[in-house]
C-alpha cells in the first residue's frame, strides 16, 4: 500500500488523496465516514479531501441521504494523467529553448572508472543514428553488450581498436601503436562520439592515478571529438592498403612524419 502511495503522490497526488481514492478502489459506494475508516485519513480531512478529488473530477459523488462517492476507475485515471503529461511536456519541448537564450553547453568533469563508462554505456544505449569509438582491448567487455545492442538497432558503428582489441559484430581499425601511447599518457583513453550530439573523452591511468574523464553537448567540441577519430580511422585505412609506399616515405610507424612534427618529444596522441 505505502508503494502505491509513494506512485500516486508521485504523479500529482497528495497523501490523504491518495490513501483516500484506494480507499474507494476497494469499497465502493462508500460514504465519507466509511471511506475515513478505510483510509485512515481523520474524518474532517476525509470529506475535504473527497471534495477537492470530486473538483478534479476523480470520485463522483452520489445522493445526499447520506452521500456516497464513487472513484473513477484506475485505467481512466492513468489515462488522464498519460495524456496531460504529454501534453505538458511537448508545450515544455517547444516552449523552454526559447526561453535559455545562446546557452553554452557546459564540460562536465567526471572521475572514476566506474562512472566514466557507465556514462560511456549510457551514451551508447541511447545513440540512434552513430558511433565513433576509439577503446583499448582490456575494456572492451565494459562496452560489448552495449555496443552489439548498438548495432542490432541499425546504429553506424565505427572502432578504432588498441591493442589487437575485435568485436564479432563490426569491424574494428586496428591500431599499431597500443603500447607506445600507453606508456607515453601512462595509461589508456577513451574517446566515444555518440550521434553527433554529445562526446566523452577519458584517461585510464597506470599506477594509483584516479581515472577522469570529460563530457559535453557543445557541438564545437563534439565535432572535434568526432573528427579526431574519423582522421585516426582514414590514416589507419590509407597506411592498411599502402604500407610499403608509406614507409619508405616516411619510415617504420611513421617515425619520419612523427619527428618532423613533434621533434624529439614522445608521441602523446592521435593516430599517427
Amino acid at each position: 500500500m505505502d508503494d502505491l502511495v509513494a506512485k500516486l503522490k508521485d504523479l500529482g497526488f497528495n497523501t490523504y488523496e491518495a490513501k483516500v481514492y484506494l480507499a474507494l478502489l476497494k469499497h465502493h459506494p462508500a460514504t465519507g465516514y466509511e471511506i475515513s475508516k478505510e483510509s485512515g485519513v481523520p474524518q474532517a480531512r476525509a470529506y475535504d479531501t473527497l471534495k477537492a478529488l470530486e473538483n478534479s473530477k476523480v470520485v463522483v459523488a452520489i445522493g445526499d441521504k447520506p452521500t456516497t462517492y464513487m472513484p473513477i476507475t484506475p485505467s481512466e485515471l492513468l489515462d488522464r494523467w498519460e495524456r496531460s503529461f504529454k501534453g505538458s511536456i511537448n508545450y515544455l519541448r517547444e516552449a523552454l529553448p526559447s526561453m535559455s537564450g545562446d546557452m553554452v553547453e557546459p564540460v562536465i568533469n567526471i572521475r572514476g572508472e566506474e562512472s566514466i563508462f557507465t556514462h560511456a554505456r549510457d551514451m551508447i544505449d541511447n545513440a540512434k543514428k552513430s558511433l565513433f569509438l576509439e577503446l583499448w582491448k582490456e575494456d572492451a567487455d565494459r562496452l560489448s553488450d552495449s555496443l552489439q545492442g548498438a548495432v542490432q538497432r541499425g546504429v553506424d558503428l565505427k572502432i578504432v581498436g588498441y591493442d589487437h582489441l575485435e568485436f564479432p559484430f563490426t569491424e574494428v581499425y586496428q591500431h599499431g601503436l597500443a603500447r607506445t601511447i600507453e606508456n607515453s599518457l601512462g595509461g589508456r583513453w577513451l574517446i566515444l562520439s555518440a550521434d553527433e550530439k554529445e562526446g566523452i573523452v577519458g584517461n585510464i591511468p597506470q599506477g594509483d592515478r584516479s581515472p577522469q574523464a570529460v563530457y559535453t553537448r557543445n557541438p564545437g567540441i563534439v565535432l572535434i571529438i568526432k573528427e579526431l577519430i574519423v582522421h585516426d580511422i582514414f590514416l589507419l585505412d590509407v597506411e592498411n592498403n599502402l604500407q610499403d609506399q608509406m614507409e619508405k616515405v616516411y619510415g617504420k610507424n611513421l617515425m619520419k612524419l612523427r619527428q618532423k612534427i613533434l621533434g624529439d618529444e614522445p608521441m602523446v596522441g592521435g593516430a599517427h
